[in-house]
């Protein structure tokens, strides 16, 4: 039985306050740097004691938790922590909090008995986050808290000389209370507004004063200080006193039974809930999930893939049809942040079922065009896009100009046009309808040593491929004639088409035999029109991409030697896999071949004639 003149003392507990700014911060140290670690990290976290009346004792964690060099907010106490972030949600209930809860009473009671609690009281407010993919007296304190250079202090002794107040550090107790035996005053900064109850901070120092100071007192009295501001006047007037009985517990070796895990919503012991959905930007969220599976691949897939260099490219999209809406849908989904479409055609009401871009209110009132609906379809499917269109037309060979002044001028526009959005971007798509209409932007993207990705649709076939990319010419590249260039012992393969280096691949005009014309003279609608099997665009439109990111993936980019179908079996170059020149396709047999081509010294497109006279603007 105990003391009937005395009352038990109770405690009221911690509610957690995690900010938005630290779940954000964990998200993207979750993503970045942790991954796939489950190891405890140290967080530090806050209360404060100045809150109003009715609200809880509010342990906070804020945007810098997880810099443990942080400064703590003015007149706040600081609480360390450790938190253990699982990376299952089976692994989260599975954890065992009991031994978590231990493990952290033990770290408090080493601190007790060791005397590192006197040093420093903040490890006597230590605390656990287990998360799952947190007037005289007035003056005295405050010279302390100037003197320690700090704006808070946890724990101070108190005590009263000749009508004045002097405060201390709990680590100079013995100096400070010489000649006391039966009682000794203690401040506490206290986080809670209950007016008969202490907040949980006086919980883990009652146990270092039992186990510390019992023996030489018999009892403790406790202030626990409530400071706050109210109307533009500081008031301390809430604050509470009172005497606790220190029982005998000096230098005891075993740790006490410990509590302290927070209850849920419903007041039990479980999980809690925080649902951000609401209040973070909806963009931010969005990009934030955009990158996630991206970022997924390189925990444990791909680890070496470099996404930077893939979310940082510049692609210009000659084409906003069937082929340029679906390589816009993989390009956002490999997270690439600038697209840019050029096209001069109108949605027609053909094109929706085809063209994933565009909706049924899209072909009305003779249809909008399209470069320009595209740019705003992919905005609105992720607002963190740059992406933009341009309705121009692109001059070709066979298609002769009109030769009144106003056609000859935006002719010329156009092709400056065609030049500058050429020169702003890393990778250039063709994907016209024509073979003619890809003629101008090769020569453009030759002469300018841009990437290009060609992509052409047959009825049940198909070709993706990359151009060769010319060295500058202060690199002595040349003319690369069949006859002696591409037979010279730099070529290491024993097969004419092995080893290859991009600067020597062909592009998609080196195997003709004439120059570009007119290909829709003279030909039914159905020999105008690209008719292909339904499935065939998407197949080929996705092979364009992924094949631009495995070359920018290969260390040497566009100089990538290519590889062919004979090197399936072989280790591939990239992370990623093989980094092939180009990718013929048989839906009739569901099979894909890797060619290889040279580059033709007489090319109407990339030879060194053509590209001198672009150079030279004569062309």
């Amino acid at each position: 039985m105990g003391d009937p003149g005395l009352f038990k003392l109770q405690f009221a507990p911690f509610s957690s306050a995690l900010d938005v700014g630290f779940w954000h911060e964990l998200t993207q140290k979750k993503l970045n740097e942790y991954r796939l670690d489950e190891a405890p990290k140290d967080i530090k976290g806050y209360y404060y004691n100045g809150d109003s009346a009715g609200l809880p004792a509010r342990l906070t964690l804020e945007f810098s938790a997880f810099d443990m060099n942080a400064p703590t907010p003015a007149h706040c106490c600081p609480a360390v922590g450790t938190l253990y972030n699982t990376n299952t949600l089976e692994s989260f209930k599975t954890a065992d909090k009991k031994l978590l809860l231990e493990q952290a009473a033990n770290e408090i009671w080493e601190s007790i008995k060791s005397g590192a609690a006197l040093e420093n009281p903040v490890f006597l407010n230590k605390f656990l986050l287990l998360t799952f993919a947190i007037q005289a007296l007035e003056r005295a304190y405050d010279d302390l808290c100037q003197t320690e250079g700090v704006t808070a202090l946890p724990y101070f002794l108190i005590k009263y000389d000749d009508n004045m107040v002097r405060v201390s550090l709990l680590k100079h107790y013995s100096d400070f209370f010489q000649g006391q035996r039966i009682k000794i005053t203690v401040g506490v900064y206290d986080p809670c507004n209950l007016a008969q109850y202490p907040g949980w901070p006086l919980r883990n120092f009652l146990v270092l004063a039992a186990h510390r100071w019992s023996s030489s007192f018999q009892s403790v009295e406790v202030l626990c200080f409530r400071d706050r501001t109210m109307q533009g006047a500081r008031d301390i007037a809430h604050s509470i006193i009172f005497e606790v009985k220190l029982p005998e517990m000096a230098f005891s070796p075993d740790c006490p039974k410990a509590v302290g895990w927070e209850k849920n919503q419903k007041g039990g012991m479980g999980p809690r809930m925080v649902n951000l959905s609401e209040c973070m930007d909806p963009k931010r969220l969005a990009e934030s999930s955009v990158d996630l599976n991206l970022k997924l691949m390189c925990w444990r897939l791909v680890p070496t893939l470099d996404l930077e260099k893939v979310v940082s490219v510049k692609c210009l999209l000659l084409g906003a049809g069937t082929l340029g809406c679906n390589v816009a849908r993989t390009l956002m989904g490999w997270g690439v942040r600038h697209v840019t479409f050029v096209d001069n055609a109108k949605i027609s009401y053909s094109n929706p079922v085809r063209q994933p871009l565009y909706e049924f209110e899209d072909c009305l009132g003779g249809g909008k065009p399209k470069a320009l609906a595209a740019a705003d379809r992919l905005q609105k499917i992720f607002p963190g896009v740059n992406a933009r269109g341009f309705n121009m037309s692109i001059p070709m060979p066979g298609h002769p100009v009109n030769f009144s002044s106003i056609t000859l001028e935006q002719a010329r526009k156009d092709v400056e046009q065609l030049e500058q959005l050429i020169e702003s971007h890393d990778v250039i798509f063709l994907l016209m309808d024509t073979r003619e209409s890809r003629w101008l932007p090769a020569v453009i993207a030759a002469s300018k040593r841009k990437l290009v990705i060609n992509a052409a649709l047959g009825f049940d076939t198909f070709v993706v491929m990359r151009h060769g990319l010319k060295k500058p010419k202060q690199q002595g590249a040349g003319d690369l004639c069949p006859s002696h260039s591409v037979a010279s012992a730099d070529l290491l393969g024993s097969s004419l088409f092995a080893n290859i280096p991009g600067y020597k691949l062909g592009c998609y005009f080196c195997n003709d035999v004439v120059a570009p014309g007119d290909s829709t003279r003279d030909r039914t609608l159905d020999q105008q029109c690209t008719v292909s099997r339904p499935g065939l665009a998407m197949i080929a439109g996705a092979l364009a991409v992924e094949l631009m990111v495995s070359v920018l993936q290969h260390p040497e980019g566009g100089y990538a030697i290519a590889s062919s179908s004979d090197d399936r079996m072989n280790e591939p170059p990239t992370s990623l896999g093989l980094v092939p020149h180009q990718i013929r396709g048989f839906l009739s047999r569901f099979d894909n071949v890797l060619p290889v081509s040279l580059a033709f010294d007489k090319c109407t497109a990339c030879s060194s004639k053509i590209w001198d006279m672009s150079d030279d603007e004569t062309i």
